[in-house]
Formats: C-alpha cells, structure tokens, sequence
C-alpha cells in the first residue's frame, strides 16, 4: 500500500510539471522543443566531430579521424554562431576553412607531411581575403575596432622589441648590438 501511495505521489508531481511546462512554452516563456531543435541542430555536428575526435585519442593510428573531426567541429562552430546571432553573410567563408582546420589537425598528429601546408595555406588565405572582405558587414564597431586592434598589437611588438634592445644595450656595457655587423 504505501509503494502505491509513493507512485501516485510521483506521477502527480510529474503530471503538474509536465503541464507546468507546456502552459509555460504555450505563453511563449520557454521555447517549444521544435524551436530549440530548429536553433540548436549545429550541436549534434559538434557532437560528431568530437566522437571522431575521441576515436582518434581513442586509438592514435587512426590519426584520419582528425580530419572529418575537425571539419565538422568547424562547420559546427559557424552554424552555430550563425544560427544564434544571425552571421550568416559574414561567416560563409568559414565553410572553406574547414577542411583548413581538418587537414591542419592532420598534420599536427600526424607524420607532419610538409604537402599538407600547402591545402591549408591556400584554403585558409582564401577564407581570410573573404572574412575581411565581409568586414564591412560588421557596421562601425568592426570598421574601426580591427584596426585599432592591429595598431594595439604592432605597438606592443614595438615596445618589447625596444625594451629588449635596451636591456641588451644595458648588458653589454653600452655597445648597440648592431654595431659588431660591420656596417651590416
């Protein structure tokens, strides 16, 4: 008798949340499961790419599962950036940076063949002549923002190379260390 009460009890409390739940996605508070499955279906690519992944640390000759694993894992990344904040128009060439990444996971674990660069090189140039050429797609803030971040980024080289110039300068009693070059 009391394994029957404990049931019911459970069931009932089920049977509310359940109705909890759809009174909540019919007011348009939560999404309905259609909507999430509709905003979210990169994910399952994602998953793929990193059960490709875990079959390679799984066994690490199968060092070709790195390559369809990180081709999905990229495609997984734009769709879902794409989907959420609607990027479509500026992460396109991502899709010619997948095999990029995929080939360039290759050659990481892999015997590092020197012919797999040139794939790589060319795919990814490509993607980023296509990625900067959307910049404009971005408004103001990227228009300004990129290049006020390479400025950032150069100054900061410069500085450290100054600061090591001067450190060696200081170490070694005053002599510029380009003056031991002959002219050079």
């Amino acid at each position: 008798m009391e394994h029957n009460k404990n049931g019911r009890f459970v069931w009932g409390i089920i049977l509310v949340c359940v109705g909890c739940l759809l009174i909540l996605i019919n007011l348009g508070v939560i999404p309905s499961f259609g909507r999430l499955i509709g905003l979210f279906w990169p994910l399952i690519l994602i998953f793929m790419s990193l059960m490709f992944h875990v079959g390679y640390y799984t066994n690490r000759n199968n060092v070709g599962l790195l390559v369809p694993g990180g081709i999905l894992l990229t495609i997984g990344i734009i769709c879902q950036a794409s989907m959420l904040w609607n990027l479509w128009g500026f992460l396109w060439p991502g899709f010619i940076l997948a095999p990029a990444v995929g080939l360039f996971e290759l050659y990481i674990f892999g015997n590092r063949e020197k012919g797999l660069l040139i794939p790589v090189g060319i795919l990814s140039g490509l993607s980023l002549i296509f990625f900067t050429g959307n910049l404009r797609l971005l408004g103001v803030f990227a228009k300004y923002s990129i290049p006020i971040a390479l400025i950032l980024v150069g100054a900061i080289i410069l500085y450290k190379n100054k600061k090591q110039h001067d450190q060696y300068y200081a170490q070694n009693g005053g002599q510029d260390k380009y003056e031991g070059n002959n002219g050079i």
